[in-house]
């Protein structure tokens, strides 16, 4: 499922649900999890903020946040995450990044927190090759 808050507006990055869609399945794919799914809401820094402290219990907005679901019962979901649009903007700028490649590094790193990757050398190259293997 995917979802994009009301009022987010962005023609330099994918917010349209069946834009999402696309780079949705092809990340699965260039990141070798073609088979799982998962929930997306793409929000702003306001709503994600809200989420980092009701989780993590840390202040202010992030650029992404997942949460990886165990369950016997559905193998092949993965779990939810959430992307703030305003802070990868914000972000993509201050990188020198071209914005829709950088929403598409966040994307690549949340799935893969989902697949049960932590921050390390590993995910690092992983988050590399599916976002050359994706632009």
């Amino acid at each position: 499922m995917i979802e994009v808050s009301p009022g987010l507006r962005r023609v330099d990055m994918p917010i349209s649900r069946r834009d999402l869609q696309i780079l949705v399945d092809k990340t699965l794919e260039a990141l070798g999890l073609p088979e799982k799914t998962l929930s997306l809401r793409v929000v702003a820094d306001q709503e994600i903020e809200a989420l980092n402290r009701a989780y993590l219990g840390l202040p202010g907005p992030t650029n992404v946040l997942s949460f990886p679901m165990d369950d016997p019962d559905q193998p092949d979901y993965l779990g939810d995450m959430a992307i703030s649009l305003d802070t990868v903007a914000r972000e993509a700028f201050l990188y020198g990044q071209e914005p829709r490649r950088h929403f598409t590094r966040m994307l690549c790193h949340g799935i893969l927190h989902l697949a049960g990757f932590d921050h390390g050398p590993r995910m690092f190259d992983l988050t590399d090759q599916a976002v050359a293997a994706i632009a």
